[in-house]
C-alpha cells in the first residue's frame, strides 16, 4: 500500500457511505480551507451519464494543441488516485498529492465526509495553487448535489448523453435523472447539450429557460458526422473537415463534436483548425475501447488475437460498445469473446443484451475488491438467460486461459468489459498505467 493509499483508507472511515449526495460537508471543508473554489481558473463543468471523460479528453487535447494550460478533474481513477488530478497537462506528483490530502484531512478534523467530497476539496486546493487557462471538471454523480457543484459561475456547462444509471441516487426515470444533471446549469452561463431523447431534452430546456442560460443542442446548433472516415463538423461559424477521432467508436464522433461545439461557443478560445485536428488525433482516454497491444495480459490471448478493454457498464454504454465492435467486425471479421465483470447496482441483463448475436462466447469474472460486485456465476446466468453461451472463472488469468482453450479460428477479438473497476484491474495486471 502506497502512502496515498494509506491516507485514502483513513479517509474512507470518515463516512459510513461511499456515496451520500450533499453539498453541506464539502462547503464546510472548503470554507475552513479558505474557499479555494473561489480562486480557480475558469471552469468548464461536465455532467452526463456516458461520454463525460471522452468529451473532456477531446477538449483537453484540443486546448493543449492550441497552447492553453489545462487542469483536469475526473473520477473515478483506474489504477492510481493521482489520475483524478491533472495539473497543466501532467498528473499530480505523489508528494504534492499526499501533502494536500493530509492538509485536508487535518483541517477536516475527523468530521463526517465522503472520500469523493474530500477529494474534490483536494482538487480545489491543487487547482487554485497552480496557474492555468482553464479547468475541465467532471461531475462525480448526478450534478445538483454533486460535490463539484460548488462552482458559482463556470465558463460553460456541458451535459453529455443521459440514460438510466445510478437510479438509487438519482431517481428511477429519465426525467428525474435529467433534473439532477441539469442542476449544474447556472444563470446566464452557456450550456451545451449532446443529443438526448425528447423527455430528457424537455427537462434540460426548462431548467435552462428558468435560469436564462443560453443553450446549444447537438443536431440543432451543430452537427458532427462521420463521412468517408473523417469527422465533418458544422455550426453557424462554418464547417470543419477533420480527421477521425483517435478514440475508437462511432459514439466518439458525437463526443468530439460536443467538445468542438463547446470550445467554438466560447470567445475566450480562438482555436485554429490545426488545433482541432491535432486534438482529435492526440486525445487519450484509457479503458474506453482501448486496445491492449502489449503487456502481460496481451500475451495471454491466443496468437494473432486482439485484446480490447472498455469500462462501459450500463445499457447505453453497452449499446455504443456493441456498435463499435460491429463496425470492427465489418472491417476484419473475428469471433468475439467477452470477459465480463459487473457490480450489483448495474443492469447486467440490459448491458449484456446489446451483445446477443454479436458475441460468440462470454466468460464471467468477479470484480476484484468490489464490495457490491456480482458473482461470476450470477453474470454467467444472466448471459445464458438472454441466449449467450457463458461460463465463469475466478480471475482474468483464468478467463484468458478459457479463451485460449476455445481454439477459435480465426483468432478471436477479446473484450474485457462491464465495470470501470474491472478495467482498472486489467490495466494494472497488464502493466499499462494511465499517463
Amino acid at each position: 500500500m502506497t502512502p496515498i493509499d494509506s491516507i485514502v483508507a483513513r479517509l474512507n472511515a470518515l463516512h459510513p457511505k461511499r456515496i451520500d449526495l450533499s453539498l453541506d460537508r464539502v462547503q464546510r471543508l472548503l470554507a475552513a480551507l479558505g474557499h479555494p473554489e473561489k480562486k480557480l481558473p475558469p471552469v468548464i463543468h461536465v455532467a452526463g451519464t456516458n461520454g463525460k471523460g471522452s468529451t473532456i479528453a477531446f477538449m483537453r487535447a484540443i486546448l493543449e494543441a492550441a497552447g492553453q494550460r489545462v487542469h483536469v478533474y475526473t473520477s473515478p481513477h483506474l489504477v492510481h488516485f493521482n489520475e483524478r488530478f491533472r495539473l497543466d497537462g501532467k498528473l499530480v506528483a505523489d508528494d504534492e498529492l499526499a501533502a494536500t490530502l493530509e492538509e485536508c484531512e487535518r483541517v477536516n478534523a475527523g468530521a463526517s465526509i465522503t472520500v469523493f467530497e474530500i477529494a474534490t476539496a483536494v482538487g480545489m486546493l491543487l487547482f487554485s495553487r497552480h496557474a492555468a487557462d482553464v479547468l475541465l471538471m467532471e461531475v462525480g454523480l448526478g450534478g445538483r448535489l454533486d460535490a463539484t457543484n460548488v462552482i458559482g459561475k463556470p465558463l460553460a456547462t456541458i451535459v453529455t448523453p443521459i440514460s438510466i444509471d445510478h437510479t438509487d441516487f438519482l431517481g428511477g426515470t429519465l426525467e428525474k435523472i435529467a433534473a439532477e444533471k441539469a442542476g449544474i446549469f447556472k444563470a446566464g452561463v452557456q450550456a451545451l447539450v449532446a443529443a438526448q431523447n425528447r423527455e430528457v431534452l424537455a427537462v434540460l430546456e426548462r431548467r435552462a429557460a428558468r435560469l436564462k442560460a443560453p443553450m446549444k443542442i447537438a443536431g440543432e446548433d451543430w452537427t458532427a458526422t462521420e463521412e468517408r472516415g473523417r469527422l465533418v463538423y458544422q455550426d453557424d461559424n462554418g464547417l470543419l473537415d477533420l480527421p477521425a477521432p483517435k478514440l475508437y467508436g462511432r459514439h466518439q464522433f458525437e463526443n468530439a463534436g460536443l467538445a468542438i461545439a463547446a470550445l467554438r461557443a466560447l470567445p475566450q478560445f480562438r482555436i485554429m483548425p490545426t488545433a482541432f485536428e491535432a486534438g482529435l488525433i492526440k486525445a487519450h482516454w484509457p479503458a474506453r475501447l482501448h486496445r491492449l497491444s502489449h503487456g502481460r495480459l496481451a500475451e495471454l490471448v491466443p496468437a494473432g488475437s486482439e485484446l480490447w478493454l472498455d469500462g462501459g457498464h450500463n445499457p447505453d454504454g453497452g449499446r455504443a460498445i456493441a456498435a463499435a465492435l460491429a463496425d470492427l467486425e465489418e472491417r476484419v471479421s473475428r469471433p468475439l469473446v467477452l470477459i465480463v465483470g459487473m457490480l450489483a447496482s448495474k443492469d447486467c441483463a440490459g448491458f449484456l443484451q446489446n451483445f446477443t448475436g454479436l458475441a460468440r462466447r462470454l466468460v464471467a469474472v468477479p470484480v476484484p475488491g468490489a464490495d457490491k460486485g456480482l458473482s461470476a456465476e450470477t453474470v454467467a446466468d444472466a448471459a445464458r438467460a438472454i441466449g449467450l453461451q457463458a461460463t465463469s472463472r475466478d480471475n482474468l488469468d483464468e478467463a484468458l486461459d478459457a479463451v485460449r482453450k476455445l481454439d477459435l479460428a480465426p483468432p478471436p477479438r477479446v473484450l474485457i468489459t462491464g465495470s470501470l473497476y474491472l478495467a482498472g484491474v486489467a490495466l494494472r495486471e497488464n502493466g499499462t498505467l494511465p499517463r
